[in-house]
């Protein structure tokens, strides 16, 4: 912990936020999502094109639980009383080959461990903790892509300069295509209120749908190729990505013999002058996944606990959600989703919701004088099928849950609420607190509250 403190100190102190602009004005290709609706539309006030950039970031999120009703336990259960803390340390560097163009590649230096080893919670309280914890800080490319921007005309806008993000300025319509490994959700289903866990809200259903099973490595990145058309007030996307070997795997598919395909429209609006969006996404995964009612029929021929890694074949398994976003005012936003996804299933590679939904929202300090500072609350209720509950009962595990039996299933109810203040420019202190009713679905279990403090820098 000490060492990744040291490093991300000796960043800072070097000042590592470059950037060179170019002799002449050339187009940005489009951040992702919830950055790019964050630029103003106006074209002269578009900064100077940047040929390369260098940001870095270091975020560290100490989180703990007291005591909760917990009258039995399983493999994957939420614990009472502990305290966990995790940290990480971002580079991003960016060129620009050629007009248009960008590539980027983002070295990350992780340490420590979620509550229980990031197990529990189907709405985990932190995506800050990936599904691989570590005592000792460790290495790792986690984004390594190509961007191409593609001008289709419609007028210009300025593009701010940002992580993952050269300054300049683009077309209003364009094709946009990434390619490499990178995020699903730098690229879908994003959100101006709820898409960051180093900014804003921390837990895993707040910060992406719940249902949304997208493709990911065990760190939530994986190789694929994503196009992104935008005409006016619309953007239609597309995407297909590698999944992991095995469910929750470490190590991706390379060929996309096992994979997903995603697509989602989008539709931004003004409501009384203040902006929105409203996005739709599909995904499909194509792998081998097994169905939970045959493990529960396999269990109880063999009296053994149920397991779907033996009757996993090649099958499908889609889901469907809604996303939007609304400011109400300058300093007012609200958000919500809602998403569902085929529940006779297993889930492969992000968590243990079949059916989800969230509303929320976020007001900056401007009315008690603090401008910069942030309120962010939100309410989530997760849940899975019958057939998901009978799996859990008898002694299933999934990709985050299982406490050996559920004998009472009920839907997580979720509530987070944080408070972020800007200490000096780049430095943000936040509070989060969340309440977690049925954990791991198991009305037997809980509440648990979690109180969490983060720290975070970029530069």
């Amino acid at each position: 912990m000490t060492r990744l403190l040291s490093l991300a100190g000796a960043c800072a102190l070097a000042g590592l936020t470059l950037s060179a602009p170019a002799a002449a004005q050339t187009a940005a290709p489009p951040p992702s999502g919830a950055a790019e609706r964050a630029i103003a539309d106006r074209p002269d006030a578009a900064p100077a094109a940047a040929r390369f950039a260098i940001h870095a970031q270091a975020t560290v999120v100490v989180q703990g639980t007291p005591g909760f009703a917990s009258p039995y336990t399983g493999t994957n259960s939420l614990i009472p009383r502990q305290v966990k803390e995790t940290a990480d340390v971002t580079l991003y560097a960016g060129v620009r080959p050629w007009h248009g163009a960008e590539l980027w590649v983002n070295p990350e230096i992780d340490q420590g461990f979620g509550l229980s080893n990031t197990l529990g919670v189907a709405g985990f309280p932190s995506a800050e903790a990936y599904k691989v914890g570590r005592s000792t800080p460790y290495a790792r490319i986690q984004r390594a892509f190509f961007r191409q921007t593609i001008d289709l005309g419609g007028g210009r806008e300025p593009v701010a300069g940002a992580a993952n993000q050269l300054a300049g300025s683009r077309a209003v319509d364009r094709l946009v295509v990434t390619a490499g490994k990178f995020g699903v959700g730098d690229v879908f289903d994003t959100n101006s209120y709820a898409h960051d866990p180093r900014g804003d809200f921390l837990n895993w259903a707040a910060v992406d749908t719940g249902s949304f099973d997208y493709a990911a490595d065990a760190w939530g990145y994986t190789t694929g190729v994503a196009a992104e058309a935008y005409g006016g007030a619309w953007t239609v996307r597309l995407g297909t990505f590698n999944l992991s070997r095995v469910p929750n795997g470490e190590t991706l598919e390379t060929g996309f013999g096992q994979y997903q395909l995603d697509a989602e429209v989008e539709h931004r609006h003004q409501l009384a002058g203040h902006p929105g969006a409203l996005r739709v996404t599909l995904f499909r995964n194509r792998g081998r996944f097994a169905r939970f009612d045959a493990a529960v029929a396999l269990s109880a021929r063999t009296g053994a606990a149920a397991d779907t890694t033996p009757l996993r074949s090649r099958r499908t398994r889609a889901g469907v959600s809604v996303n939007a976003e609304q400011a109400m005012t300058d300093d007012l936003g609200v958000f919500a989703r809602a998403g569902i996804a085929d529940g006779q299933v297993e889930p492969y590679d992000f968590t243990d919701i079949d059916r989800t939904a969230q509303a929320g929202l976020a007001l900056r300090g401007a009315g008690w004088r603090r401008s910069d500072d942030t309120f962010g609350a939100v309410f989530i209720v997760n849940g899975i099928s019958r057939a998901h509950q009978r799996y859990l009962n008898a002694g299933g595990l999934g990709v985050l849950v299982g406490d050996g039996r559920l004998p009472h299933p009920g839907d997580e109810y979720i509530g987070e609420a944080y408070y972020k203040l800007v200490a000096v420019k780049g430095v943000e202190l936040s509070l989060d607190y969340q309440f977690v009713a049925h954990p791991g679905y198991n009305r037997d279990r809980g509440p648990a509250n979690v109180v969490g403090f983060r720290a975070h820098e970029a530069f």
